[in-house]
């Protein structure tokens, strides 16, 4: 294992990490932003294997922002009734819908996304990257507050905002798009909370999970 006597060049070492993974699609199975914000709301406390599977006859129905933005929580809710928190999502993707009107007008910066209820930094963060927009930040998921403290990039952090702040702190901007994800499917994939497959990893050379095992 690589150990550190001076400022490490992140760019360099996660190099190998970000080419496994630049530019995979979010395991969010969307067609387009409209869908990707929509399920992004609807993800948060719940899985995307959850939202996938709802996603197809909700967008059947309401397939575009217009859709949306005419119809009422009343009428939305049978379509997500299955997704946690329904009702509170239900009530923040009409009125979404109804500032936005259209498609068009979904936003793609940090400020504008993060003034739309349900829409938090880390969902931001998925559709910046989703649609290519300049980086403002990192995401950082379950899996990326799990695995970038175990892979010595950041200190521990439980909290999501202070694990994106550390991130930020610590890695240079030009890698911040895909970096975060990079890491969330680095811990879907191989660096499970148990067992993980280090002899696949391309970053176990500066992990500090092995040491923990010794």
């Amino acid at each position: 294992m690589e150990l550190f006597n001076e400022t490490p060049n992140w760019a360099e070492i996660l190099k190998p990490l970000i080419a496994k993974y630049k530019g995979k699609k979010h395991p969010l199975d969307h067609q387009n932003t409209y869908q990707l914000l929509v399920m992004v709301v609807l993800s948060a406390q719940d899985s995307d294997a959850n939202i996938n599977k709802i996603a197809p006859p909700l967008f059947e129905i309401y397939p575009n922002m217009e859709s949306l933005a005419v119809s009422n929580i009343e009428a939305l809710i049978p379509y997500i009734s299955k997704v946690r928190n329904f009702g509170t999502k239900a009530s923040w993707l009409i009125e979404i819908a109804q500032t936005l009107k259209t498609d068009k007008n979904i936003p793609t910066t940090m400020d504008e996304l993060v003034a739309l209820k349900g829409i938090g930094r880390k969902s931001a963060n998925v559709i910046l990257r989703e649609t290519n927009s300049p980086a403002e930040g990192i995401i950082a998921d379950l899996h990326v507050i799990r695995v970038a403290p175990r892979t010595r990039i950041i200190p521990e952090a439980n909290d999501g905002n202070k694990v994106e702040k550390l991130l930020m702190q610590t890695l240079p901007k030009e890698i911040w798009g895909e970096i975060g994800m990079a890491i969330s499917f680095l811990g879907r994939e191989t660096c499970r909370p148990t067992n993980p497959k280090c002899s696949e990893c391309p970053i176990q050379n500066v992990c500090q999970y092995p040491l923990k095992t010794i």
